[in-house]
């Protein structure tokens, strides 16, 4: 299965190292995890949800990452976010798979996949291969929108 992160460039390891000190959506503090997403497209929405409106003064060290994982996620009943949190611990705790998949709230097509680096099989999973990742290059003025809007 392929998995993409859109994150800073220090932040690329799959230690789930920032969830375990700050926590995440869907595991508290303490807890290491990793959220990947199935979509390329849903990594850039989620961490959007992020970042001010604007964009103004973002760092420019965003890279968007991809690895593969031999594995099937285990999916994560629906329900809202503290019983996901709760599911996500005993999940976590017992190590009975390496991906979990959560059905987005951003684009419920697609999925946040957690990823737990502390299962067995977390050591096969190769790094992330990134790229630069430019906001401003991604969400610039098309060229032709004024075009569009004269003939709508």
């Amino acid at each position: 299965m392929k998995l993409w992160r859109l994150t800073r460039a220090p932040f690329v390891a799959l230690d789930g190292a920032g969830a375990e000190k700050f926590g995440s959506r869907y595991a508290p503090p303490g807890e290491a995890v990793v959220s990947l997403a199935s979509e390329a497209g849903l990594a850039v929405l989620v961490t959007m949800r992020y970042l001010p409106r604007d964009l103004a003064g973002i760092t420019d060290d965003y890279v968007l990452g991809w690895t593969e994982a031999d594995a099937i996620p285990e999916r994560v009943p629906s329900g809202p976010d503290e019983a996901i949190r709760e599911w996500t611990v005993k999940w976590l705790a017992e190590r009975r798979s390496l991906l979990a998949a959560v059905a987005s709230k951003v684009l419920p097509e697609a999925d946040v996949v957690l990823f737990n680096p502390r299962h067995p099989d977390a050591a096969a999973v190769a790094p992330l291969t990134t790229r630069p990742f430019d906001f401003a290059e991604c969400l610039h003025r098309p060229p032709m929108l004024d075009s569009y809007r004269r003939t709508a």
